[in-house]
């Protein structure tokens, strides 16, 4: 059985991320028998100069990539079509907004000492793509942490003095520096990396092929 290490870098407002992570998942449960994974949340902010008030996400779509409101309509269609083949509710629309999500990250950090990471990312992927909820407000955060089984004042103890800052900003930088620039991006064993949602099947073929080497190496 080969300890496979998975860093998943990722936002909580990237809609992609959640269909890769729900892939990534069905192919972890495919290969059950020949790797045990451990993932770890690595921070990436789509936009890290995204003011408190966030922004309508048909402008900043049109702003960032130029897409028109058709094309905006047909993208957030197949990405909800997407979604719910893995029984993920999108429900963000033209009128939902992109928020910043720097405080989101710190949460994570600390969620991970806690042995609650996952379970807060899943939580937070879904407060924002299936209820709606502004995921850089202090409120929302706390209570997806609590949701979880998180400690809700020791949550909001870390949003109100700025703890892990430092070490997200670092995190962040370190994946930068590794040339991740979109995400989600699935980097297995430190070594091998899969970009964006891929098919259940893509994933498998990597993991089974990792699993491979490391038993030929033992």
């Amino acid at each position: 059985m080969h300890r496979l290490r998975i860093d998943f870098v990722s936002d909580v407002v990237c809609p992609w991320c959640i269909i890769g992570l729900k892939s990534l998942e069905a192919a972890l449960q495919r290969t059950a028998d020949i790797v045990a994974p451990e993932i770890h949340f690595q921070p990436f902010e789509l936009n890290p100069a995204m003011p408190a008030e966030g922004q309508n996400v048909r402008e900043h779509i049109l702003e960032k990539y130029g897409a028109s409101p058709e094309r905006s309509a047909a993208s957030r269609s197949a990405i909800r079509d997407a979604a719910a083949e893995f029984g993920f509710d999108i429900q963000s629309g033209p009128d939902s907004r992109i928020w910043n999500t720097f405080d989101a990250h710190r949460l994570l950090h600390w969620a991970e000492t806690q042995g609650r990471q996952a379970d807060l990312k899943l939580a937070l992927f879904a407060a924002y793509f299936t209820d709606g909820r502004n995921v850089s407000d202090a409120e929302v955060l706390v209570a997806s942490a609590a949701s979880v089984g998180l400690d809700a004042v020791a949550a909001r103890a870390v949003l109100a003095e700025g703890a892990y800052a430092d070490e997200v900003r670092a995190a962040a930088g370190f994946w930068r520096d590794q040339g991740i620039n979109a995400v989600p991006a699935i980097i297995f064993d430190r070594q091998f990396a899969v970009m964006g949602g891929q098919p259940v099947d893509a994933f498998e073929r990597v993991i089974r092929k990792i699993a491979t080497r490391a038993a030929a190496a033992a």
